[in-house]
């Protein structure tokens, strides 16, 4: 259901609340702003197939913006303010947008997009404020009526990849020529959290990650398809999130296993003081999960911690409870689209057990990226051209359950030795001198690569040799001796994405570039 079916059976429920201010907007609000939105929008000439570009922070009238788009034929791309106007203005080229539509927060790079790629910002909107070259959102959709367009074709987001390695990468999958109310715009999305997750109209879905995100932004459109309540965080706080689950009697929240490592973290009277009974599931995905972390967040909660693996290419899915994690602890779970397929480097199927690339091969046409045919082909399994990867590691057991390895671009090859990163840093990550690790292969003339740790130390631990020596002492108690890292070095943080992966390319090409000097 889109939202202006819950406007009529329930206009004055919240539909999103901003969770440090607890400022709301209603499902009647809701509707008619995104369709004020769209009207503005098609008076300016956008049609069914064109782009808008968005940057703002997590804000109450987020998703009022996006539903414009999905109601309207529209394609919605949700730009990440952290990076440089060169690099927004890659994405917003890229994705030919027709308008920008920003806040006040980010007038001055979006001022900077609009300069780089005049072109492509036919009409410039600001909330919360106006600067010059850019309309006052809430002056221009005012003057529009709340009366749906005649026809609300169904649009989509275009959303682009982390680029962790290289360019992010659009992938613009075609519309479906159906309308907004036909079938749910997230993609099956609400069908999942229905069946897997247990959400329904009565849910409150807490949110802490930016809504550029891929999962942020397509689960938290789901829950208001679902007629449920979007609880929003401007940035994500550990404790700040054990607080507004028990303000807001929060049922679900979706995090990321960085996320779980700091609520972990929090000293015991902390996590026990906030009432958290209201929580019928906790969701984590967008990386392995240490296997420590993961029990010790049963062991905490009880058995509501829920995880899927996906991957904004949409190549296939896995989703796993708490019993059957126990039974295979580490696993994602079996898959629940697509075929999955663990191949070696040059296509060959490998046997249960056996880490390698994964595909999932599914019926139709598979996704593209945008404007990049070189990554698509890379994309695509070399014998059979419906399975397709996004360039993750892992294997199946004898059960079918699926586990992470690693990106293969972090795979380190040492000796002709594969060693996964994820499995080292699992095991230095909970170490309570520890605050953050990544774990990346440097070049070593003996063995090729050698293993390279960078750890940030905890609050008033001193990073010096010794410490170095006893976290390796501490990897060699539970990895093979090939696995513990080679060398440590310390920084004061470590360049994380608000969404809580970790930036490990331009970690690794820093740390080489020292070694260098």
């Amino acid at each position: 259901m889109y939202p202006g079916f819950h406007a009529s059976s329930q206009p004055e429920k919240a539909a999103v609340i901003m969770g440090p201010t607890g400022d709301l907007l209603t499902y009647r609000e809701l509707d008619e702003r995104s369709i004020r939105l769209a009207r503005l929008l098609r008076a300016h000439g956008l049609r069914p197939g064109d782009a808008v570009a968005f940057i703002a922070q997590n804000h109450v009238h987020y998703l009022e913006v996006v539903w414009a788009a999905l109601r309207s034929g529209l394609y919605l791309t949700a730009v990440n303010w952290h990076l440089a106007p060169t690099e927004a203005a890659y994405l917003v080229t890229d994705s030919g947008a027709k308008a920008l539509i920003t806040t006040k927060r980010f007038g001055e790079l979006a001022a900077e997009i609009a300069q780089l790629v005049p072109a492509a910002c036919g009409l410039k909107l600001m909330m919360d404020g106006t600067e010059e070259g850019f309309e006052s959102y809430e002056a221009a959709i005012a003057t529009e009526s709340t009366e749906p367009l005649a026809e609300q074709p169904r649009g989509d987001v275009m959303l682009y990849s982390s680029g962790t390695t290289g360019r992010p990468k659009g992938i613009r999958r075609p519309l479906s020529g159906t309308n907004v109310d036909d079938a749910p715009v997230s993609g099956g999305i609400a069908m999942m959290g229905r069946f897997l997750f247990r959400m329904d109209e009565n849910s409150i879905y807490l949110c802490p990650t930016p809504l550029y995100h891929a999962a942020g932004l397509q689960w938290s459109a789901c829950m208001q398809e679902l007629g449920a309540t979007l609880v929003l965080m401007d940035k994500f706080d550990a404790e700040g999130l054990l607080a507004l689950i028990e303000r807001e009697r929060v049922t679900h929240v979706q995090v990321v296993p960085t996320m779980l490592v700091r609520l972990l973290k929090l000293p015991e009277q902390i996590r026990l003081k906030y009432d958290l009974s209201s929580l019928v599931s906790v969701i984590h995905a967008a990386g392995p999960c240490a296997i420590e972390v993961k029990r010790a967040m049963i062991d905490w909660l009880g058995p509501i911690i829920d995880e899927y693996y996906s991957g904004t290419e949409g190549s296939g899915l896995t989703a796993i409870n708490s019993a059957d994690w126990l039974a295979h602890p580490g696993s994602v779970g079996r898959p629940l689209l697509g075929i999955p397929h663990i191949c070696d480097e040059i296509g060959q199927e490998l046997p249960v057990g056996e880490a390698g690339q994964i595909y999932f091969e599914r019926e139709g046409e598979p996704f593209e990226y945008h404007n990049d045919p070189k990554k698509t082909k890379e994309s695509r399994h070399p014998d059979h051209p419906t399975w397709t990867t996004a360039g993750d590691m892992g294997y199946l057991d004898a059960d079918g359950f699926m586990f992470l390895t690693d990106r293969k671009n972090f795979t380190i090859i040492s000796g002709g030795v594969n060693i996964y990163p994820a499995e080292i840093e699992a095991a230095l990550v909970l170490h309570p001198d520890v605050a953050d690790v990544a774990v990346f292969g440097v070049p070593d003339v003996e063995m090729g690569e050698s293993v390279h740790a960078v750890v940030a130390p905890a609050e008033g631990v001193e990073a010096t040799p010794e410490f170095g020596e006893a976290l390796r002492a501490h990897v060699r108690t539970s990895l093979a001796g090939y696995k513990v890292p080679r060398t440590v070095s310390f920084r004061a943080e470590l360049p994380r994405m608000p969404t809580g992966k970790l930036a490990k390319g331009a970690l690794r090409e820093d740390y080489l570039a020292s070694r260098k000097d």
